[in-house]
Formats: C-alpha cells, structure tokens, sequence
C-alpha cells in the first residue's frame, strides 16, 4: 500500500504546480494520497515558493471541498456509502457532530489528519450552510498547508519525518484551547 501511495505521489509531483493543485482538489473528495507529501517535496526543492505552493494547495483543497459537497448534496447518502463503504455506519456519528459543532467539526477535520473528505460529502448531505463550510474549508486546510511550508522553509529535510507529530501536537493544543473558550463561556452564561 506505501508503495502505491508513493507510486500515486510521484505521479502527481512530477506535473508540478498543476499536480500538486490536481492532488489537492481530488484528495478533498477521494481517495489519493495527501498533498502535503507533494507540497513538502516541492518546499524543500524551492523553498522560496513554498508559501505559493501552500497557496496554491489550500485553493485547489478547498474547490475540491466544493465538488465534495456538490457529491453529497445531489448524491446524498449512497453516493457517501459508494465512497466510504466503511464508514457508512458512522455518518450518524457524524451528523450528531454537525448539530453540535458544524463550522468546528469542519475546520477541525480540514486542518488534522481526520479525512477531510469525509467531511466535504457529509456536509453537502446534511445541507450545512455553504458559506460556512467554505470558510471553515479554506481557513483549516490553509492553515495546515501554510504550516507544512512554513515549517520546511524554517527546518528543512529535518522536519519532514515529524510533519505528522507536529500537526496532531498542535491539534491537542486546538482542542485544549477550545475546550478552555467552551467552558469559560458556558460559565458566563450560568451567572
């Protein structure tokens, strides 16, 4: 499977900028490698773009947040159930989130490992305000993509192995800081 992956990968990468934007629309609604690997390897060879790389990366994710919502929206449950057969079951799971989180559940998938591609059909079923699925798309997949360059333009090759550690560490931070603005307003409101 790592083998395919880098197979797909490299395909991708060696188109460049329109690859990388290729890579980066289809990912938001299937399933390919993501393009952090493509935007890191792109990075380090021209670190001097990487912040356009990331740009590039973040617009053509979230057009394909779009054609992800557009999926579900019009397919509706079975078009979710033809692409993630194994996670037909927890589009319940996920629907109860949207009540309670929607914008966040969004944005927090866009910018953490979660598979934001289940996230962009999800949100196209369960009719979420499109506005909103947009700007939480495009603000949590460029706030991933902005770090992955920032952080190959700061380390370089040093960092690539721990790109993933980095993005769940700061995913906890995320949550620790959210979980503090919750309670702290749902005291407020007690009083």
């Amino acid at each position: 499977m790592h083998e395919m992956l880098s197979a797909i990968s490299m395909w991708f990468e060696q188109w460049g900028v329109w690859g990388l934007s290729l890579n980066s629309c289809i990912e938001s609604f299937f399933l390919v490698p993501p393009p952090d690997i493509i935007l890191a390897a792109m990075s380090l060879k021209t670190p001097s773009l990487a912040l356009w790389y990331a740009f590039i990366c973040t617009l053509a994710s979230a057009v394909g947040g779009v054609i992800g919502y557009a999926i579900g929206k019009f397919g509706g449950r079975p078009a979710f159930n033809f692409f993630f057969p194994k996670y037909k079951s927890k589009l319940d799971k996920v629907e109860e989130m949207y009540a309670k989180y929607g914008f966040w559940a969004v944005l927090f998938s866009a910018f953490t490992p979660l598979p934001y591609k289940v996230f962009t059909i999800a949100s196209g079923i369960l009719e979420m305000n499109f506005l909103k699925f947009f700007v939480a798309s495009f603000l949590g997949r460029g706030m991933r993509f902005f770090l992955v360059s920032i952080v190959i333009m700061l380390f370089g090759e040093m960092i690539i192995k721990y790109i993933d550690l980095i993005i769940i560490l700061l995913t906890i931070v995320i949550i620790i800081f959210f979980w503090i603005v919750y309670k702290k307003t749902k005291s407020k409101k007690n009083y």
